[in-house]
């Protein structure tokens, strides 16, 4: 008999491998199904099987959602909608998996909705904004002159081409200096083509020619200050630094640097489509979201320079 916590490392394996999710994607989906087997089992009292599956009722995952909203006393917190959410999506995901790997079919999941979610408009920093942040890296006294021009590369980089920390950061030695265009995998495995302005192709330039270590074709390009491969973390408490300095709110993050590459682009006339494939989005109404804060910019701008505002 199979259970179904070997199931779960199976499809955990299947993601990992055959579908080729991130880790951090596979580390979520594991932990939001893992808490859900944890639960049903101590809500049936015995050890699940892939059969077991197959007889879990929508009132007990209504039950399971309601308790993860709030556990009451358990001394957990409970999840917020958006949470909530993807919890529920990952659990659809490993029945989806239950059925058509093993057989396991369980229609009673379909019935169960998940709780309703406001989606935001993206959060851009402006281009002043942006062009602050910058600058703001040459007046740290704490970082050698070597660091600031990584920073500095990082950031432009973000800005410039509309990428993700992760695919920044897994640009190697042999990709610069760069060409006029990047070839960048994103999520799921998906390449795109992105576009690179002189300025990314300088800053990294400058980097590379301040840089204190020797570096082979397939190391990483961005170091940390011992040598080490750059870290997220850095990049974000880098732009937490930063924001404080200059005033700005916590939504300024690095992020926040990809969303503002998609709005001025927008801005400038550049289709959503065109748009949709230098993001690398797998739909195009995640893209349409650029259209709330271009409305949004042109409404302000508006109310400030028309004479009957």
């Amino acid at each position: 008999m199979t259970t179904a916590r070997q199931a779960l490392t199976a499809w955990l394996d299947h993601l990992a491998n055959e579908r080729r999710a991130s880790p951090r994607t596979v580390r979520a989906y594991g932990d939001n199904v893992l808490a859900y087997l944890n639960f049903m089992e101590r809500h049936r009292g015995e050890t699940l099987s892939t059969a077991d599956m197959g007889t879990i009722t929508a009132a007990e995952l209504r039950a399971y959602l309601a308790f993860r909203r709030d556990p009451g006393e358990s001394g957990e917190d409970g999840l917020s909608p958006r949470s909530l959410s993807q919890s529920l999506s990952s659990i659809r995901a490993f029945h989806r998996y239950l059925d058509h790997r093993l057989g396991t079919p369980n229609a009673a999941i379909g019935l169960v909705r998940g709780p309703r979610i406001k989606v935001g408009a993206p959060r851009p920093v402006s281009e002043d904004q942006a062009h602050g942040l910058i600058a703001e890296l040459s007046l740290d006294p704490d970082r050698e002159d070597w660091e600031v021009a990584r920073d500095e590369a990082v950031l432009t980089l973000l800005w410039g081409c509309g990428l993700r920390i992760s695919e920044g950061l897994s640009l190697l030695r042999r990709d610069a200096p760069l060409a006029d265009s990047l070839r960048i995998t994103g999520k799921g495995g998906k390449t795109r083509i992105v576009p690179v302005l002189d300025i990314v192709r300088e800053r990294i330039d400058t980097y590379l020619a301040a840089l204190p270590f020797a570096l082979g074709p397939d190391d990483p390009l961005f170091r940390a200050k011992r040598g080490g491969p750059l870290s997220p973390r850095h990049v974000q408490a880098t732009m937490q630094t930063l924001r404080s300095r200059l005033g700005l709110s916590d939504r300024a993050t690095p992020h926040a640097l990809r969303h503002s590459f998609a709005t001025h682009l927008l801005g400038a006339g550049a289709d959503l489509r065109s748009i949709q494939d230098l993001l690398g989005h797998a739909s195009l109404s995640t893209t349409q979201r650029y259209t709330q804060v271009d409305a949004a910019g042109l409404l302000a701008a508006y109310g400030k320079a028309h004479p009957r505002a």
